[in-house]
């Protein structure tokens, strides 16, 4: 009995270490990649780490190009992260509170008044997206009419400032820019430093990330830092205009790299950045959004993290405490959807069933598309779309959008889609018997009619 319950004994442990010491397929992970940079679904940066130590990296697509040169991109790439930003902030705020230097129950108004509501709305809505702050910054009546010029702090709060709430503080959950902007304003006043320096004093000295910190300028290739770019018809990449990192500041202006993230992530719930309290408040979920951060479910696991995407750039840093596994994926050129890129590598990291993706199309005949080829419009709203045929691909063009439009990829005969960065994308179907066309996103979908 003692030989079969210590027999039973190692078994167990034996099962449990190896469920802890997962080794990740490294072979079907490079495949995925391979795959995503065959077809020009994706450019970007990938780290799987656990308790600190990297298990998997892999890199593929350019950091820039220029006609026929192109600079691969490599681990050390920087790319800009844009939302995953608001962790750094929230996690300097939570240090500002641990040094009494400010509570989370304490009023805009103590330091910037000008803002509407600001006597009723306290730093803990702010942190969680609760405040009623109206995104000025991406509301397309107030924002700069040029993203690529630079804005001072003192015009963005002007434009802030400028904003109707848009609900009573703590009455419901809306993301808000705005909210972590005034943010960073407040910790730049408590501090008597400016954002960059507050964050290099506060995190990336005190843990090590080389790689990380705001961006104040244009993206310099010559540090490393990564371009942004899209897919044009032909397979050929086109550069983004890049928003001036100026009106992202502390709500989307950080420079980094997947391994510092990882870094950074692994600091915070090891305790290295704020205390155990403070972290337990930021990962505190009202609505689906913590203070600074948010949950995912990966693997049918709960990881903790947050996303982050501007122009064509995006980045996601997730994180499992029960494994101390952190992953962290940045892109400069979104075209498979990031969620689907992560959700992938997850599923094979785990051992779970993924099916590799093919990204065939199915070849229309030109007879069959010009079938397509017309005017659309609903009487519902004054607007048009139109499709067009060039060769073998049909093009959507929206309305005020300019020629040829965006290229449709066929999934059936009479059924295309758009990749467009998000995991559900833009369907396209159309019905010829009936001179329809209609157009599907986000779940909610609108009938066009063909113009005669």
């Amino acid at each position: 009995m003692e030989i079969k319950n210590l027999f039973a004994a190692l078994l167990t442990l034996a099962l449990f270490t190896a469920g802890y010491a997962q080794t990740p397929d490294k072979a079907k992970l490079d495949q995925f990649f391979d795959r995503l940079a065959e077809k020009n679904k994706a450019m970007g940066s990938l780290t799987i780490a656990k308790g600190g130590n990297v298990l998997y990296t892999r890199v593929i697509g350019y950091s820039r190009i220029n006609g026929t040169e192109k600079k691969p991109l490599t681990a050390a790439s920087r790319f800009r992260i844009g939302s995953i930003t608001k962790m750094f902030t929230a996690t300097m705020i939570f240090q500002l509170v641990e040094e009494k230097k400010l509570r989370l129950t304490d009023t805009l108004d103590r330091f910037l008044p000008q803002v509407s509501n600001a006597q009723k709305i306290t730093i803990a809505q702010i942190l969680g997206h609760r405040s009623g702050i109206h995104d000025s910054l991406v509301d397309r009546n107030l924002r700069p009419s040029s993203k690529t010029d630079p804005m001072t702090k003192d015009e963005m709060l002007a434009l802030i400032a400028k904003g109707t709430p848009d609900f009573e503080p703590d009455a419901k959950y809306s993301y808000s820019n705005s909210g972590y902007v005034l943010l960073g304003l407040i910790l730049e006043k408590l501090t008597g430093k400016s954002y960059g320096e507050a964050l290099k004093e506060r995190i990336t000295s005190r843990i090590g990330l080389n790689d990380t910190y705001i961006a104040t300028g244009s993206i310099d290739v010559n540090k490393n830092e990564s371009l942004t770019y899209f897919i044009v018809p032909g397979g050929d990449w086109k550069q983004v205009p890049e928003t001036h990192p100026s009106i992202l500041f502390s709500a989307g202006a950080i420079v980094s790299t997947p391994n510092d993230l990882a870094k950074f992530i692994q600091a915070l719930f090891d305790g290295k950045l704020v205390a155990k309290e403070s972290l337990d408040q930021m990962k505190t979920m009202r609505d689906g959004e913590g203070l600074g951060m948010v949950t995912f479910a990966f693997a049918g696991k709960t990881f903790y993290g947050h996303t982050g995407g501007a122009d064509n750039y995006g980045a996601w840093l997730a994180y499992l405490p029960e494994e101390k596994l952190a992953v962290a994926y940045t892109t400069n050129a979104k075209v498979y959807p990031v969620r689907d890129i992560m959700s992938g590598t997850m599923d094979i990291y785990y051992n779970k069933p993924f099916q590799i993706p093919t990204f065939e199309s199915i070849a229309v005949s030109p007879q069959v598309l010009d079938k397509y080829v017309g005017v659309y419009s609903n009487s519902e709203a004054p607007v048009k779309f139109t499709i067009t045929r060039d060769g073998a691909t049909l093009f959507f063009q929206p309305p005020g959008g300019s020629a040829p439009g965006v290229p449709l990829e066929a999934t059936a005969l009479d059924k295309f889609k758009i990749d467009n960065g998000t995991p559900a994308g833009i369907v396209i179907e159309f019905d010829a018997a009936k001179n329809q066309m209609t157009i599907k996103r986000g779940g909610g979908e609108r009938v066009l009619t063909k113009e005669k």
